[in-house]
């Protein structure tokens, strides 16, 4: 849910008026009741960024949340490479991220790619507003990260199975993604340091990652 996605869940109202939750399904109808998620068509999903942000933070704190809590921490880290322009680092947390067991990680597709790199960038929620399929130039581009702080780098991050992370480089440049800074910012009367284009590519025959990451 922290990646945006809805997740299936059968809701019963009467079971979150209960003193003690058993199972996941009575324990997300108590959330429903109390608005931290919304329901709708058999699925459950989290309403806001706000509470979005919160849950990401919890993730993040709460170690007994296994493996899902470590694969949080580093998200830490991929932030710092790519601002750093460490292409190996960011390929190699997401190759973490990849194996780990969770089925919704095992992907082929661009848009099951889409939820590992939310889930890697967890930690820039905290200085960054995220959007996804954002209209951008000339397109719509896969994520774009606007800084909260004055003199952060602006990020646009495009994704690509099957092919090279140039070409995903290529796909901003060529579309002109780096316009939508300019309304968004002037707006909030914030300037970047850089505006970073992050492309980042898999391969599902070899199951590896590749980046590459210009200042534009």
């Amino acid at each position: 849910m922290v990646t945006g996605e809805a997740v299936p869940a059968q809701i019963d109202v009467y079971a979150a008026t209960a003193s003690h939750f058993v199972t996941k399904d009575e324990i997300f109808s108590a959330m429903v009741v109390y608005g931290f998620l919304n329901y709708e068509r058999g699925t459950v999903r989290i309403p806001n960024k706000e509470l979005m942000d919160e849950f990401a933070k919890t993730i993040k704190r709460e170690k007994s949340m296994g493996y899902v809590n470590r694969l949080a921490l580093v998200s830490d880290k991929i932030l710092k490479a790519t601002l750093e322009g460490d292409t190996k680092t960011v390929e190699n947390i997401l190759e973490t991220v990849h194996n780990t067991e969770s089925p919704i990680l095992a992907y082929n597709r661009e848009s099951e790619l889409t939820l590992v790199v939310t889930f890697a960038y967890l930690s820039a929620r905290d200085f960054y507003r995220i959007e996804r399929e954002d209209k951008a130039g000339r397109g719509y581009v896969d994520f774009i990260f606007y800084p909260m702080l004055e003199g952060w780098d602006g990020i646009i991050l495009e994704l690509k199975v099957n092919d090279t992370p140039e070409a995903a480089v290529k796909q901003i440049k060529d579309k002109k993604y780096a316009l939508a800074f300019r309304g968004k910012l002037a707006e909030n009367k914030r300037q970047v340091k850089r505006i970073l284009a992050v492309g980042i590519a898999y391969d599902s025959k070899t199951g590896e990652h590749h980046c590459r990451i210009e200042e534009l």
